[in-house]
């Protein structure tokens, strides 16, 4: 059906200050609402406390308040502007908690009041709140964690005789992991029992059994009032369970499930946005599967754009903001046109599941240096305050070029000047440190690799699936490869194969002692150029107009 006619302006709620969990993604999905609702006709109201962002900028929006944050101001913007909807899917954390307590005080979402588009307040609800969630997924026959719910520390107390050590906490309605952690003694619980506690703003937590170790995945989900679902991106995560999605080292697609297993989690992810009632918009499905037996349970959903859903986007070339925010007003996906496919001629529906044929990987960015008495350790509450992301045809090309992109003097997975300060330690001193999550554990994996440690003993230590250790060797070993070749010997099969597994000519360089320049000219010489493939969200099935590039190593662009 066409745009909803009986609303006539939106108020957009933003995601408020840039802060470890929630920063300018929010912004960009805010941007996108505010500058596709408008092109649709509507008044838009925006409310956001943070000036430094790009959708407080006059021209997005009919009206911008700067102001904080809370009830009772977005309350009197609301008696202000008498808008006939509230769309709060769109500003993170803080625009679900908006709207839930605007809701329950009566003052959006029922009748009288602006409605609640995107998400209603029963859908957030059944998301956010950690016991309506895990009922409802066992109701749909999904399994879910053995868990129970507290909401004072002595029925934390009662949960966990129950439950037993070790055991996560997870409080309700926070982001990026707040509160969370995972607790291995009586002390370590009642200490992240109280903090959950107080991190939850309806002081809720629920404490399940742990799953540290297992391997995470996620999934990017639209749905629209029609029943109409899509997969936008599988993302996984090559850091285990134990570690925050935002802290983790990730991946588009999903590259260690059987088809089997993935139809499985894609049955169950739409499913899930099916019985949680997002009825418009996107969502992000989080999974935990266990490596020996492939027992896969649902750990949680968000009933929003999210952190992942900025990545997906950019992964896929798939805008889940601005078609989320149609999707709001009434359009379904089969309407909506992909921008990227779009031609004078015709152009592919959002209905169409995106379909990528090279890898993104997604390293974060710390920054420990700037927060003074932190341990660097990564756990289940983010730490990060940014990522970067890179594409290439190979899952070795595309994680080389992200570590190139961290800017912090790495030139890959090891073979450079920096990696000699891992030379002072022993095998088993270099192991230790590598079963510790940290910002260098990449580097130490790889490390680990090339002194000849098994696969099985690395994943054994640090619980990354074989295969991914199984691809970090193939870099190792095309470097013990390289060196033995010479520079001089280098074919230009060599020089290609080199290429697509990531290694840069500063690699290179340095592994033969030359100068990065004369191993370009060298390298050219052989006829080994840059190409550039296309995001087009359709692997090239059909033709499209405003794609943008990413370069790798092939024959043709």
């Amino acid at each position: 059906m066409p745009k909803r006619t009986d609303i006539h302006s939106i108020l957009i709620i933003g995601s408020g200050p840039i802060v470890i969990g929630q920063a300018c993604e929010f912004d960009y999905s805010g941007t996108q609402a505010c500058r596709v609702l408008r092109e649709e006709g509507y008044r838009v109201i925006l409310a956001n406390s943070n000036p430094a962002t790009i959708m407080t900028d006059p021209d997005f929006a009919d009206a911008t308040y700067i102001e904080p944050l809370t009830w009772e101001v977005v309350s009197a913007i609301i008696d202000r502007e008498r808008p006939d909807a509230v769309l709060p899917t769109l500003g993170g954390q803080t625009g679900l908690n908006i709207a839930m307590e605007l809701f329950e005080r009566g003052l959006i979402g029922v009748p009288g009041t602006p409605e609640m588009i995107g998400a209603n307040a029963e859908a957030i609800a059944t998301a956010e709140d950690r016991e309506q969630f895990k009922q409802a997924m066992v109701g749909i026959g999904l399994d879910c964690l053995r868990s129970g719910t507290a909401h004072t520390i002595e029925e934390a107390r009662i949960v966990i005789a129950d439950i037993g050590l070790p055991a996560v906490i997870r409080p309700a309605y926070i982001l990026g992991g707040r509160g969370t952690g995972i607790a291995a003694t009586p002390e370590e619980f009642e200490r992240m029992a109280s903090n959950g506690l107080q991190a939850s703003p309806i002081s809720e937590i629920l404490i399940e059994e742990s799953v540290y170790g297992w391997k995470e995945y996620e999934l990017e989900v639209m749905r629209d009032h029609a029943d109409n679902c899509v997969i936008i991106c599988g993302i996984e995560n090559v850091d285990p369970m134990g570690v925050h999605t935002g802290d983790s080292i990730t991946v588009a697609p999903i590259q260690t499930l059987t088809d089997v297993e993935y139809q499985e989690m894609r049955d169950s992810a739409l499913a899930c946005i099916r019985r949680v009632g997002v009825e418009t918009g996107g969502s992000n499905v989080q999974f935990a599967v266990e490596p020996s037996t492939g027992r896969q349970v649902v750990i949680e959903m968000n009933p929003r754009v999210s952190r992942s859903s900025a990545l997906a986007s950019k992964a896929t070339g798939f805008p889940i903001a601005k078609i989320a925010a149609r999707l709001a007003v009434g359009y379904t996906l089969d309407e909506i046109p992909n921008d990227i496919t779009q031609t004078a001629e015709r152009s592919t529906p959002a209905s169409f599941e995106p379909v990528i044929d090279y890898v993104v990987t997604k390293i974060p960015r710390w920054a420990f240096e700037k927060l003074p008495g932190t341990t660097g350790v990564l756990g289940t509450q983010m730490q990060s305050v940014g990522e970067v992301m890179a594409i290439g045809r190979t899952f070795p090309e595309s994680l080389q070029k992200a570590l190139r992109s961290l800017e912090q003097g790495r030139l890959g997975l090891g073979c450079d000047p920096a990696a000699a300060h891992l030379d002072e330690l022993t095998d088993d001193e270099l192991l230790a440190q590598a079963a510790v999550p940290t910002a260098d554990r990449i580097q130490q994996v790889g490390e680990l690799l090339d002194r000849g440690i098994s696969i099985d003993t690395v994943n054994e230590a640090t619980r990354i699936d074989p295969w991914f250790l199984d691809q970090m060797s193939m870099i190792v070993e095309e470097r013990a490869e390289l060196a033995s070749i010479g520079f001089d010997a280098m074919t230009k099969r060599a020089w290609r194969r080199a290429k697509r597994l990531g290694f840069s000519d500063g690699q290179l360089a340095h592994l033969w002692e030359r100068s990065e320049a004369e191993v370009r000219v060298a390298r050219e010489a052989a006829g080994v150029i840059p190409t550039y493939k296309t995001v087009d969200t359709c692997s090239a099935e059909f033709v499209a107009e405003t794609p943008y590039h990413y370069s790798t190593y092939e024959d043709e662009s």
